[in-house]
């Protein structure tokens, strides 16, 4: 896995460990990376939350999770990775999602309502 011309990854889907995500590109960077000011410490950082999110989500039955955003591109300090996630429909809409995953997470930070969210 390497960045193009245009610092894109090549299109599809790229199934990674948080090991191997650890070990590629998207957190040692390119060759020129130094000359980029590569950040590969807040890239490590991105990724040991994204496993901790990640983890959660596996616990509640969720297994396709994707990351994605400018974190997969050649971006020398991301302000953070994307992400999304596949979770059956009445799962989601009755509220045990929501329910079962805020059992785990010690911040209750699951949440769609915007009014909910806190930093």
């Amino acid at each position: 896995m390497n960045f193009d011309k245009k610092g894109l990854l090549p299109p599809g889907d790229y199934e990674l460990t948080f090991e191997e995500i650890r070990q590629s590109v998207l957190v040692k960077g390119p060759e020129n990376r130094d000359e980029l000011r590569w950040d590969s410490s807040w890239r490590l950082y991105l990724v040991d939350n994204a496993e901790i999110l990640s983890r959660q989500l596996r616990d509640v039955g969720i297994q396709n999770i994707f990351l994605d955003g400018s974190f997969v591109e050649l971006k020398p300090h991301p302000n953070d990775i994307d992400g999304y996630f596949e979770v059956d429909l009445p799962f989601f809409a009755s509220g045990k999602f929501h329910r079962e995953i805020n059992k785990i997470d010690p911040h209750k930070c699951w949440t769609w309502d915007k009014y909910a969210r806190r930093a």
